[in-house]
């Protein structure tokens, strides 16, 4: 259990984090925010690379694991060889670091390039051998930021496949502001926006948010628009655009089934 209350952090004149508190208990949590929402300063106050200016986080937790959203590794050394380095800072017993590195390398699917050097691999191994390291040690909590930038759809789905190896056996928080990586990953939400958290609760609580404020309507119609309203997209429909609203007050087109996506913009832009 992780329990964060009134936390705050100040960068000089900028508050990352503002008065934020939730419980945080096993399994996979997703922290949906823009980017500059406080994600990854909160992330490190977890971990107890920042301390908080203000409030406290209270765990019972010895074993964290980390994959930043930028990190660097050794490009001359091989997989094994970074790996070793990683268990060596995390003082696994030497007798079970082959055992544990080459279960972790297994679990991301790198190993057949365990002897390989990191200058071989593409920038999506190179993630893939990041998220190795942060389960390596068996942490009762991972924390990924941004795990997913900037890899192409078929790396993206060996991510959601370790979490779905891993989430049995600890609790795992994923930063990001891409909605699509936590709707078929995630138990529970936490939507974050300049340091506060707006939100929290399951998938399908957090589309709730936004249910009877999503609407389809015609671009000709945009005019007519009225009251609080926010245009998410438009697309072409049998030959019209068509734009999809979320309001707060009816307007001149079709409801739609909310998302998570839907529950999250209405947060944020306050509807």
């Amino acid at each position: 259990m992780i329990r964060i209350h009134d936390c705050n952090k100040n960068f000089k004149k900028i508050k990352a984090i503002n008065n934020f508190s939730v419980n945080i208990s096993q399994g996979v949590y997703g922290l949906l925010g823009s980017n500059g929402a406080g994600k990854t300063t909160l992330m490190r106050c977890i971990c107890g690379l920042y301390q908080t200016d203000s409030g406290k986080i209270e765990t019972d937790i010895e074993n964290i694991g980390y994959l930043p959203q930028k990190f660097g590794m050794f490009r001359e050394l091989t997989v094994r060889e970074m790996m070793e380095y990683f268990a060596t800072l995390k003082k696994i017993d030497k007798g079970s670091q082959k055992t544990q590195i080459e279960d972790s390398i297994e679990k991301v699917n790198l190993s057949d390039r365990i002897d390989d050097r990191i200058s071989t691999l593409s920038g999506g191994m190179v993630r893939r051998v990041g998220i190795a390291q942060a389960i390596l040690g068996n942490p009762q909590v991972v924390l990924f930021d941004e795990p997913t930038a900037g890899l192409d759809p078929e790396e993206r789905l060996r991510f959601k496949n370790v979490i779905s190896r891993i989430k049995k056996d600890c609790t795992v928080i994923i930063s990001t502001h891409i909605v699509s990586d936590i709707e078929s990953t995630c138990d529970k939400v936490l939507i974050m926006d300049h340091g506060s958290l707006l939100a929290e609760g399951s998938t399908s609580q957090i589309a709730e948010i936004a249910e009877n404020k999503v609407y389809f309507v015609n671009e000709e119609n945009e005019n007519s628009l009225s009251g609080n309203y926010y245009i998410v997209d438009k697309q072409e429909v049998n030959g019209e655009i068509m734009m999809r609203v979320l309001s707060d007050e009816k307007q001149n087109g079709e409801l739609q089934k909310s998302t998570i996506e839907d529950g999250y913009l209405c947060c944020v832009k306050k509807i």
